[in-house]
């Protein structure tokens, strides 16, 4: 398996990669959480007054969590299918306008909760619209969309679309049952595609294919806007895929899978550290780096490809395990019992850089970082992370202390699995608030804001804030606990709360950006 000190590696002299060279700031919140009136954020008008909030801020990055087709946990990081989009995003006004809905079979939604996401209900509720959808498009094939062709959506999509959607069908057609529960006639792609079945659920298999379409066709729109506006899109691609997804079903073979039984024979995790003592025991499949190596990361290069035609810029989640990843043998009980596995290194990198020169990514690099990780930072030439709650409390060689930081850094005050910076204040001990105080010269008392300063003045180029940290809320706000099996990723923001802090603290950003160069100055 290819690493660090493989020949390209020893022949290289410069970095793969030098893509953040200029000053900026974004933000960080998940499309989930806007407001709308259908119990779920949608790619609608209350994004598009996000998008015009960051360009008044004079932010110019808007970072999300992954957006695919989330399963059992709602989390963001498991989901159905690398490169499928999230049928919640969908906003079912748009289709009322198409013609395919009407108010009255979208008012149900409207009782749904507006503070936070109920899931649950979502998938009972508004799923079934989404096929409903479908059914009054069949019905009226004449009827224009604003999302181009149908038909051409589905040529260029083909390669990972028709996995998806023939693995959603037998999902539905199964009860939900995971895939190696199946009969072992459908129990992998190559041979659900020979199958009687697929011809039977073929109306299910277009079903799926035109709420991709819709998907697809608002986003595009979106991303449009943002465009318009000067804002850039900071995609986050999960390192490793959930097992009961249609990249597994329809790739087994790069997969540390057992070739008999079709489950795992380890599974991915981390070791004991700052969430968790146990570690933690995420559950995914391995890859089989070999199998990946041996046809040049062809799958991976394809998941890219299909991330930068959603964003700008790519987070990959958990740079780590490019280096060395966590095996734990399947059927653990923690990840205490897992090892360390060297990964494919630099190869890997070469071969996005051979296929993609321009690609903008960055590196989830927070945790434990040895020398080999940084080493393979250092090789690719990608920003790593800084997350200024994880600064304090230690000595002043502390990596995240702005003092210690470099420019090729993107600078969080916290993440998406971090508390709230106020709620986190709140509750960490005194040796820690007192170091943050004297650190800043501050009295604490605005310490979301403290935070924001001190990102914004920080030779890190690039500065993201979570929203949370930018309306000063609580831990009643926190989007995600590490670790947690339940009642994650259901925070939302109300529209009123946006409209606040665009009338009182927009110019104040758009001022602080100027100042330390992440922005142009605003005229006077």
């Amino acid at each position: 398996m290819a690493s660090l000190s493989s020949p390209s590696a020893q022949g290289s002299t410069s970095p793969l990669f030098g893509w953040l060279n200029r000053r900026a700031a974004g933000v960080l919140v998940h499309p989930t959480a806007l407001p709308s009136a259908f119990g779920v954020g949608a790619f609608d008008a209350a994004a598009v007054t996000l998008l015009e909030t960051l360009a008044a801020a004079g932010m110019k990055y808007w970072q999300l969590c992954p957006l695919g087709p989330t399963g059992y946990g709602d989390s963001p990081y498991q989901c159905f299918s690398s490169f499928a989009g999230n049928p919640n995003l969908v906003d079912p006004a748009a289709l009322v306008r198409a013609g395919l809905l009407t108010d009255a079979q979208v008012a149900p939604l409207r009782a749904l909760p507006a503070n936070h996401v109920d899931f649950g209900a979502l998938y009972h509720q508004k799923r079934p619209l989404l096929f409903a959808a479908h059914q009054a498009w069949r019905a009226q094939r004449s009827r224009a969309l604003p999302y181009g062709s149908f038909e051409t959506f589905q040529q260029d999509n083909a390669p990972w679309l028709a996995g998806y959607t023939l693995f959603s069908a037998l999902k539905d057609h199964f009860n939900g049952q995971p895939w190696w529960e199946w009969p072992a006639a459908v129990r992998t792609f190559a041979a659900a595609a020979k199958s009687d079945l697929r011809h039977a659920l073929a109306e299910r298999v277009e079903a799926y294919a035109f709420i991709q379409y819709l998907f697809f066709g608002q986003w595009t729109q979106l991303r449009a806007q943002a465009a318009r506006l000067g804002i850039q899109i900071i995609g986050d691609t999960p390192i490793f895929t959930a097992l009961d997804s249609a990249d597994v079903w329809a790739n087994p073979e790069l997969f540390q899978l057992d070739r008999k039984t079709q489950r795992p024979t380890a599974v991915a995790g981390v070791p004991p550290d700052y969430f968790s003592a146990d570690g933690q025991l995420w559950g995914n499949p391995l890859y089989d780096w070999p199998a990946h190596a041996a046809t040049g990361y062809r799958w991976w290069l394809e998941r890219l490809r299909a991330n930068f035609a959603l964003y700008d810029v790519v987070r990959i989640d958990h740079f780590r395990g490019f280096e060395a990843y966590w095996s734990v043998p399947a059927g653990s009980a923690t990840a205490r019992t897992g090892k360390w596995v060297t990964g494919p290194g630099v190869d890997f990198f070469a071969a996005i850089r051979q296929a993609m020169p321009d690609a903008k990514l960055i590196a989830e690099d927070l945790g434990l970082l040895t020398p080999a990780t940084i080493a393979l930072r250092e090789a690719t030439g990608l920003p790593g992370m800084a997350v200024l709650q994880f600064a304090f409390g230690g000595p002043a060689d502390n990596l995240y202390l702005p003092h210690n930081l470099r420019a090729n850094t993107v600078i969080y005050s916290g993440t998406h699995d971090n508390d709230t910076t106020a709620g986190w204040y709140a509750t960490t001990d005194e040796k820690t608030r007192d170091h943050v105080r004297r650190y800043f010269r501050i009295s604490g008392q605005e310490i979301p804001w403290d935070f924001i300063r001190a990102a914004y003045a920080s030779v890190a180029n690039l500065a993201i804030i979570p929203l949370q940290d930018l309306l000063s809320l609580g831990s009643e706000s926190r989007f995600n606990t590490p670790g947690r099996p339940q009642d994650n990723w259901t925070w939302r923001y109300r529209a009123d709360q946006l409209r606040t802090l665009s009338e009182q603290s927009a110019a104040y950003l758009a001022d602080l950006a100027a100042l330390y160069g992440r922005a142009e100055p605003p005229v006077k």
